[in-house]
């Protein structure tokens, strides 16, 4: 990568990690820790195994990641943060944290995974219940679920469900998110595709701290929206979506 050459932090930080991809390469190993290079490949949809890895060889010539030749049964090698690596893990949350509120911007054929989750979940919601008893939301969207548990005041998404869920969600990624931050109704989102399982009481345990957005309908099928307008009074509908 070419240097800025400015005498300046800020400047020297982005020399080491400005690159495209540099960063969310620095995402999945926080997400998913060591990781296999086919894990980073499906982690990060769109970027070719040749840049991939010269961002890896980049990343660990500048001591911000380390492999390791992991014994069988894995038998491949494994990259890992280092400790300086692992102190970007505020700088990709404050970015997730700035991003949401271009979460709006979804033109329907945007890639997603189910870990990415993560980031909104923990730097956008809290627990409105600390005292209550522990709950267990699973989402689905796409082709891993995640767990978002509640326990003692604690909010944290993990890939393995802690014990059976008490809710379960399915669907597109922004009605899932919609439903979490209460930007969508639960009866607006099963309108537009939304599937779930289990009681909803959960989910007023979520207090949502972010900026209020509009939550893309273009991310459900047409269909959808069609037969919601279809079945139900087409101003209660509106109605739902509205209601935050």
């Amino acid at each position: 990568m070419r240097s800025y050459r400015h005498y300046c932090s800020v400047a020297k930080a982005l020399d080491v990690i400005g690159d495209r991809w540099t960063l969310l390469v620095v995402r999945e190993l926080l997400l998913q820790g060591g990781c296999r290079y086919t894990d980073l490949l499906t982690g990060l949809p769109g970027i070719s195994t040749n840049l991939l890895g010269d961002r890896l060889r980049q990343l660990e010539s500048n001591g911000l990641l380390r492999r390791e030749a992991a014994p069988p049964p894995v038998a491949a090698t494994l990259y890992h943060l280092t400790d300086d690596g692992r102190e970007l893990e505020p700088v990709i949350g404050a970015l997730g944290h700035f991003g949401a509120r271009y979460m709006a911007d979804f033109n329907g054929d945007e890639e997603f995974r189910p870990h990415w989750f993560t980031f909104p979940v923990s730097q956008l919601l809290e627990d409105a219940e600390p005292s209550g008893p522990t709950v267990v939301i699973e989402v689905r969207s796409g082709d891993r679920p995640a767990f978002i548990e509640l326990n003692n005041g604690e909010l944290r998404t993990t890939l393995t469900a802690p014990r059976p869920p008490d809710l379960v969600l399915t669907g597109a990624a922004p009605l899932i998110l919609g439903v979490l931050t209460g930007q969508l109704t639960v009866p607006g989102a099963r309108q537009l595709g939304l599937e779930t399982d289990g009681s909803t009481a959960p989910l007023r345990r979520l207090r949502y701290l972010g900026l209020r957005t509009t939550i893309p309908t273009r991310a459900c099928p047409v269909n959808a929206i069609e037969k919601a307008v279809e079945t139900s009074d087409r101003r209660h509908v509106l109605e739902d979506l509205a209601d935050a």
